[in-house]
Formats: C-alpha cells, structure tokens, sequence
C-alpha cells in the first residue's frame, strides 16, 4: 500500500471558510478507513435525539439544491490522526449533536466524518445541546476545541426545551464572543445565513418547544415532509379555487340562460299580446265595415 499525504490541523488562524490550509505531512502510513463511528450510546432523553434529527433535516432540505456542503449529528467527527510513536497515536474525534460543513462533496457515503478525508474541512457551524452530564464539557472542553482547533466560526449551545440559547462568533482575533440575540431572543447565523430559535410545535408525536431555523424574513425552515405536506395544501387550496371559479362560471352561466329564457318568455309574450291586439284591430275593423254597409251614409 502507497503513502500518501495526510493533511494535520495547524495552530494558526483559519481563514475564511472554515478551510485549513497548513503544510502537509507525509506519513508512512495511509489514513485508517476502518475507525469506530458508532459508541453504543444513546442520546441523553429523546427531546436531544428528535431535536437532533430536526436541526439536521431542516437544513438538508433548505440546501435541497445544493450538492456542496454535508449536515450531520450525533456522529463520530475525527480531526486529528496522531503520528505513530507517539504516546497516544489513536484518532482523536467529537460527536457534535448538529454540525454543518460548507465545500464538501454532499452525496458521498460516510459512517464518520474525518477531516483528513474532506481536503481539511471543519464545521462551519456546530449545535450542542446540552444535558446536565454533558453541559460543562460543552462549555469548556468543547468550546476551547472548537475555537483553537477546529476554527469552527460559530457555535451555538441550547438547553432541552430552548429553556436558554446561547451563540458564539470567532472575531477578528478567533476568539468566540456572544452573538447578540434580536428581541425574539433568536441568533443570526452568518455562515447558514439563517435565524436560530425556539419554536413551539409538535415533532414526531411530542408536542413542546424545540430549536428551529428561520429564514432572513422570520419565515420557519421546512423539514421535507412539511415542505411536501404544504406543498399538498397549496395544491388542495389551488383545486377549491378552480372549483369555485368553476362552479361561479357554471352559476353565472346558469344566470345568463335564465335571464336568456326569461327574455325570450317576455318576447313571447309581446308577441301574443301584438297577435291578439292585430286580431282585435282586425275584427274591430271588420265589425266597423259590416256597420257601414248596414247603415249606409243617408244623402244630404
């Protein structure tokens, strides 16, 4: 088997995109291809796991067109192969519950995500939500990985039930600071260019308040089957249009031939009255000419 360059994460400073850029190392190994991507571990309550699946499906559809990015969840992202002598040469990874990547191949099968696999690709935007077991890793541990070594330029942490949701933004010197939410309580996302809130509705059966997307105009992001399902209403709604303007055309029409019938009665009958007062004429006349020969003109 051939070596082949593996590219590593650097300390310096990304630049824009989420892209890393350092200098390759040749190893003399190749990559693994057969790492772990599955723990055995379930999601702390099944809000985390639907949120999850949610945030995911949302964005899957609402970049439909696009064939140049990759959403995940929930699944082993490993971001460093350490070189063989050291101490601890196994993969290092994360498990983001949501994490999206802009400038990937979208459709290409994967049980993980590895960064030396997708040309140094970090998350651009990565969602934890939090657990009384996970929090403070989430806020540390997790923070200081995404800031220094994944350059990951925005990370949001929300509680179960968006009880709090919380933003962070690389500035100028990659370090995070708070993203500011409106007065909605939501937070812009530059890399989705999308909101981030809460939303209250009903989500594979459970009813409660879960973490949405929303477009720059505050319309939600549609899951696949929401977008279908209002698809079908529309369709419907456009067929109860047709039919009322097919049953007004049909009514209309109706009223046309009525007022058409009833012209043509009205016609009729000033044609019977015209008939009878002809005939009336005629027999007056009649009568006036048989008085005139009874009673002839005596002479002067």
């Amino acid at each position: 088997m051939n070596p082949q360059a593996v590219v590593l994460p650097s300390e310096a400073p990304s630049p824009p995109g989420c892209e890393w850029v350092p200098d390759p190392i040749e190893l003399l190994v190749p990559p693994p291809t057969d790492l772990p991507y599955d723990d055995g571990e379930p999601l702390e309550t099944p809000w985390h796991r639907s949120a999850m699946n949610l945030l995911i499906d949302s964005i899957a559809c609402h970049f439909r067109e696009r064939e140049d990015f990759y959403v995940g969840g929930n699944m082993f992202l490993y971001y460093r192969q350490e070189q063989w002598g050291e101490e601890d040469n196994r993969p290092k990874f994360r498990g983001p519950d949501f994490f999206y990547v802009s400038g990937v191949e979208r459709r290409r099968p994967r049980l993980f995500y590895a960064v030396w696999d997708e040309q140094g690709h970090y998350p651009n935007v990565i969602v934890e939500l939090l657990s009384p077991t996970t929090e403070k890793i989430d806020r540390v541990d997790k923070r200081a990985l995404y800031q220094d070594t994944f350059r990951t330029p925005e990370y949001f942490l929300c509680q179960p039930q968006v009880n709090t949701l919380e933003g962070l933004r690389l500035n100028e010197h990659q370090v995070y600071e708070p993203i500011k939410p409106d007065k909605r309580g939501w937070l812009w996302s530059d890399q989705l260019r999308l909101w981030v809130g809460p939303w209250k509705g009903t989500y594979l059966g459970e009813t409660t308040t879960w973490l949405r997307f929303y477009n720059e105009s505050g319309r939600l992001i549609l899951r696949e089957d929401e977008r279908m399902e209002q698809r079908a209403e529309q369709e419907k709604q456009r067929a109860e249009q047709e039919k009322q303007r097919a049953d007004a055309a049909q009514q209309n029409a109706e009223q046309e031939k009525q007022r058409a019938d009833a012209a043509q009665q009205n016609a009729e009958q000033e044609k019977q009255r015209a008939d009878a007062a002809e005939t009336e004429m005629t027999r007056l006349r009649r009568e006036l000419e048989e008085m005139r020969l009874r009673f002839p003109k005596s002479p002067e």
